[in-house]
């Protein structure tokens, strides 16, 4: 199974640490985020992984060369330009749409306890286009989903704010669930957002919210038992440290 690792970000909120390092690269517990992931990974079944990188790059390179995970690693390299999350998938499209085979997107700044080979399988035997990982989790900003968890839209819980703007969306009637940063995406979804010619860097968000609406090929997969932690946010990163001693 294929995996590609988003690990480009500036990790704005992680500074000082990313003033001098990548964010992919903050260790928990002693043990560098990206290493975890790809672990992770690598013990669930995915034995071809890409890590895209831009904020000190050459560190990220670096480490990964000292290292032999057991599996093969690949790199987009995204120095010249961030691509943002969709902007990633089209700058990597030579090995994400090089043949049919899915693939998981995983941010790497995300621990938890996710069966991801279960995901990838059950994205396999559906029809959709991409499978986004969801849970019930507090969150302020929800996806809306039909009765058949097809993305219908997206809420700002807080302010009522709506996308796709002006999209009749029965709001009562959705389901609304907060996004992992765990997605299942098949490969035409790459040839599709290079057809349409998308701008080099914009987030995965907006093409998904795209083709919301009834019967979307958007679909959500809820984890009701899903445990996360998203270490970009230092008060995360404190408790993941407190959890992995």
């Amino acid at each position: 199974m294929k995996a590609f690792v988003l690990a480009a970000g500036l990790g704005s909120r992680l500074r000082p640490w990313t003033l001098e390092h990548p964010k992919a690269l903050v260790p928990v517990g002693g043990v560098p985020m990206l290493e975890r992931v790809i672990v992770n990974l690598r013990d669930q079944g995915f034995d071809r992984i890409l890590v895209n990188v831009h904020h000190f790059a050459g560190q990220i390179l670096d480490f990964l060369d000292s290292r032999d995970f057991g599996v093969d690693v690949s790199v987009s390299d995204e120095s010249r330009l961030l691509c943002d999350t969709g902007g990633a998938l089209s700058h990597a499209a030579w090995w994400l749409a090089c043949d049919d085979e899915p693939f998981l997107i995983h941010n790497v700044d995300i621990l938890s306890n996710a069966r991801l080979g279960i995901l990838m399988r059950s994205h396999m035997e559906s029809d959709a286009d991409a499978t986004l990982l969801v849970s019930d989790r507090e969150s302020s900003r929800r996806l809306l989903f039909d009765n058949g968890m097809s993305l219908a839209g997206w809420m700002n819980m807080e302010t009522g704010a709506l996308r796709p703007e002006g999209a009749d969306i029965d709001v009562p009637a959705c389901s609304h669930f907060a996004f992992s940063g765990i997605h299942a995406v098949s490969a035409r979804v790459v040839r599709d957002i290079v057809r349409r010619g998308y701008p080099e860097s914009f987030p995965i968000m907006d093409y998904y919210l795209s083709r919301a609406g009834r019967g979307s090929a958007i679909r959500g997969s809820l984890c009701r038992d899903l445990q996360l932690i998203d270490i970009g946010k230092p008060e995360s990163l404190t408790r993941a440290n407190r959890l992995f001693v």
